[in-house]
């Protein structure tokens, strides 16, 4: 079963796609707060989205870009806007597809279909996809998204190149020289930036059930330790 993510102001509208799909024995959640989308998408963490061009506070491109900064999901956008130049910024902004309104329920269920076969089912190039594993944590680097058993968490751009440089050298020490020019290259940075950087990693391991997998060597760098004492 996928779980897929509605933006779309228009309840009516959006209860119609949400009983479509589900009908098809899919999961869909309606975005409920329109300020505040990319929170509801990094919780929800859905297989693909449903986004809608006018939306209230910022419009569904702005929310496609900020999508794309953190996953790779499909991103389905479903407007009444059927200008070229409506489709082509929709595409330029990460979209995958563009369907305008009025739609056939039909097509929307194949498009949606085609696009999960693409990226999770047979069509999915998962055989090519570069991963990062130690121990039963796998990382997809190109995905931006780390899982351990059945649970998985969507990553940040910043996050997905710490934990790619910290989980490719475990249980080696990783210097703290190594992390920033992986990250920031010759840019400076203070020792705060980084701190917070190597905090949100730790509440993603969390989120995974893992605990004090990630040491601070004083004065040296971090060591990401592979056998989980907690889970």
């Amino acid at each position: 079963m996928y779980k897929l993510l509605i933006v779309e102001d228009d309840p009516k509208l959006a209860a119609l796609l949400q009983s479509h799909i589900q009908r098809y024995g899919n999961e869909a959640v309606l975005v409920q707060d329109f300020e505040h989308v990319l929170e509801q998408f990094q919780d929800i963490r859905p297989h693909m989205v449903l986004l809608d061009v006018n939306l209230p506070s910022y419009d569904g491109y702005y929310w496609c870009r900020q999508i794309r900064s953190i996953s790779t999901c499909p991103i389905l956008f479903i407007s009444a806007r059927d200008g070229m130049p409506d489709q082509l910024r929709a595409l330029e902004s990460g979209a995958d597809d563009y369907i305008t309104k009025p739609f056939h329920y039909d097509m929307v269920i194949a498009k949606i279909h085609s696009q999960l076969r693409r990226s999770y089912g047979d069509y999915a190039t998962s055989s090519q996809e570069r991963r990062v594993e130690k121990e039963g944590l796998v990382l997809f680097p190109e995905r931006m998204e780390m899982g351990l058993g059945n649970r998985s968490v969507a990553l940040t751009q910043k996050e997905t190149i710490l934990l790619e440089t910290l989980l490719s050298r475990s249980p080696r020490l990783v210097s703290r020289e190594r992390i920033l020019e992986k990250l920031w290259d010759d840019t400076f940075v203070d020792d705060n930036t980084l701190s917070v950087n190597i905090t949100r990693v730790r509440k993603r391991l969390a989120e995974l059930g893992i605990q004090n997998a990630l040491e601070t060597v004083r004065g040296s760098g971090y060591r990401l330790n592979v056998v989980w004492k907690d889970r």
